[in-house]
């Protein structure tokens, strides 16, 4: 086993935090050969991700990786060789006290949010002095060169197009979640925060001639559908008919479960940063909500991805997607913005797997973080 890696993570309000690293800690451990410990403040919602783990106990080893409770009295424990603070969380006292101790003090990360503006990459690798000798580093993921690129796993992409070759596969699987095909209807996931844009599209996806499925797994979103159905109740794995539109409500899916629905829809709208990026993998066109931030901070964050992800497009195409991702979060008409996107579904369709392919040949953020503390050895020895 290789050395320590400790990665804490501070639960907020939503599954983005947990669900990135749990991702990197088991990658870490798999790919890599390290003795992974993550650190957890709120176990129910990493049972979320992990239906196998338990709750209950306050250290546990799932898929390679020790996961533990952290607890609000932190316990006294040695402090590992590479540290990282996921998010911005704020490590225990205690436990940057023991990174203190150390002979060779740890390398210290801190784990920053995923963006696309152009910002991130020269602060990417940044040092943050800290008392006791000890020193932090900004490790940003992220779109470009001069990032630390994107959570990704060894053969991910293959995996993906084998089991979008095979038709026999998709239908078991989601047979297994409670979805029985309609002949000749589109497939489109629906993950979402709470959003008044949607009662507008699914009224056009109801009137459309194409049947469409809307899988919806279990999430804030849930009321707004339910307010569009006028049901009184929804329940998990119940289907509702309105127009041409069959709305399912899917359970709260596992990570390799999540992937699998990505991949089986022909067209994905997903919210925050874990499935934002494993809607890309997917390399089926997607619609992000993204996380609202004071002050309308996440404007410049949504239209920096665009600007990157449409530079390649034809303008027709690059205004309809514009219009619909700014439709979609609050700003514009999404029954208007719908049509000019069918219109250019071939393209945006054949665009989103030329940029699955373009961001898989780049490093994978597991790989760069690694490769990051070969390099800091070698400077500090």
């Amino acid at each position: 086993m290789g050395a320590r890696w400790d990665i804490f993570c501070s639960v907020v309000d939503n599954y983005g935090d947990i669900g990135v690293t749990w991702r990197l800690a088991r990658q870490l451990a798999a790919e890599h050969g390290l003795d992974v410990r993550l650190w957890v403040d709120e176990p129910a919602a990493f049972l979320r991700l992990c239906p196998q783990a338990d709750a209950a106990l306050t250290s546990q080893r799932v898929e390679g990786v020790e996961v533990c409770h952290w607890l609000s009295e932190f316990p006294a424990v040695e402090a590992a060789e590479v540290v990282i603070e996921a998010f911005a969380c704020t490590l225990p006292a205690s436990y940057v006290a023991a990174m203190g101790t150390r002979s060779l003090k740890p390398l210290w990360l801190n784990l920053e949010y995923l963006s696309a503006e152009d910002w991130v990459a020269g602060c990417h690798g940044l040092p943050s002095p800290q008392p006791g000798g000890l020193q932090k580093f900004f490790f940003f993921p992220g779109f470009t060169g001069g990032t630390g690129g994107l959570l990704h796993e060894a053969g991910l992409i293959e995996q993906r197009q084998a089991f979008q070759a095979d038709a026999e596969a998709r239908r078991a699987f989601l047979a297994e979640i409670g979805v029985a095909l309609l002949p000749g209807a589109r497939l489109i996931s629906l993950f979402a925060y709470e959003n008044l844009a949607l009662a507008a599209w699914l009224d056009v996806l109801a009137q459309q001639a194409t049947p469409t499925q809307l899988l919806v797994p279990r999430g804030r979103i849930e009321a707004d559908v339910q307010r569009w159905l006028g049901v009184g109740e929804l329940e998990e794995g119940g289907c509702w008919r309105r127009g041409n539109l069959q709305v399912h409500l899917l359970p709260f899916l596992s990570q390799a479960d999540y992937d699998r629905l990505l991949w089986s829809c022909d067209f994905n709208a997903i919210r925050g940063e874990d499935s934002f990026v494993r809607a890309q993998w997917a390399g089926r066109p997607l619609l992000w909500h993204i996380y609202q931030q004071e002050e309308g901070a996440h404007w410049d964050k949504l239209d920096a991805f665009l600007d990157l992800y449409r530079a390649d497009l034809p303008t027709a195409a690059a205004s309809a997607l514009t219009a619909l991702w700014h439709a979609w979060n609050g700003r514009g008409d999404m029954a208007a913005a719908w049509a000019p996107v069918q219109l250019q579904g071939s393209t945006l369709e054949q665009h989103a797997d030329n940029w699955c392919r373009e961001q898989a040949s780049r490093p994978d953020l597991a790989g760069a973080l690694v490769l990051f503390h070969r390099n800091w050895l070698s400077c500090a020895a």
